[in-house]
């Protein structure tokens, strides 16, 4: 009995595959063939989905944006009240960091190449403007509740509070060792995400 395809199923291991090669190897070193073996399929059908490496790369780096921004519009904040709101969206984007270290690779991977891959996107674009109008009403309901200060621009909030996370986490090797402090440990995080917060609430309040 000929056992029946499931092509969804087979482009999301494929897909799922080429996340951790990518994240771990980097995008010049990950190889096609460890890829398909991993996803249990072989290259001429991963060539046959995704077409070839650079596209694959280009539909990982889709996923992994597609992915937290799927989450960042889970949360909801116009349920929450302005500042709890700026609380939930600066708690979430840096746990999202911390428990997806391979977003923070790809992303540093992509950025050797000057975004060279993802420019090639037609849906990446598109999947920041909610992000950018859900962070820009609650910034309008703030400035009408007397609680943030006008003229907060919500691209470069969200650059702020993506940055005070990124750049922790991406650099916590070389920061933990010039400082002499596990910068990962449970405590450690805590204080980041207290200090994050502080730091932008701070900027927001009038």
């Amino acid at each position: 009995m000929a056992v029946k395809r499931n092509p969804e199923l087979t482009k999301e291991k494929i897909l799922e595959a080429a996340v951790a090669e990518f994240a771990e190897k980097g995008f010049g070193s990950a190889r096609v063939d460890a890829i398909a073996q991993k996803a249990g399929a072989n290259k001429r059908m991963l060539y046959h989905y995704f077409g070839n490496k650079e596209a694959l790369f280009v539909a990982v780096l889709e996923q992994a944006y597609q992915d937290i921004r799927d989450h960042e519009q889970a949360l909801d904040l116009q349920r929450l009240d302005p500042a709890q709101a700026m609380r939930e969206l600066i708690r979430f984007t840096f746990r999202y960091f911390v428990d997806h270290p391979e977003f923070i690779r790809l992303l540093n991977n992509e950025n050797l190449y000057g975004a060279v891959h993802i420019r090639r996107s037609h849906r990446v674009l598109a999947m920041h403007t909610p992000l950018v109008e859900q962070l820009g009403q609650v910034l309008r309901r703030g400035v009408a509740a007397g609680v943030f200060r006008p003229g907060i621009e919500p691209i470069q909030l969200y650059i702020t509070v993506a940055g005070l996370g990124y750049f922790y986490l991406s650099n916590a090797a070389t920061l933990g060792t010039i400082f002499g402090k596990d910068l990962t440990a449970p405590r450690a995080l805590e204080q980041r995400l207290e200090h994050m917060t502080a730091v932008v609430l701070g900027y927001l309040r009038p």
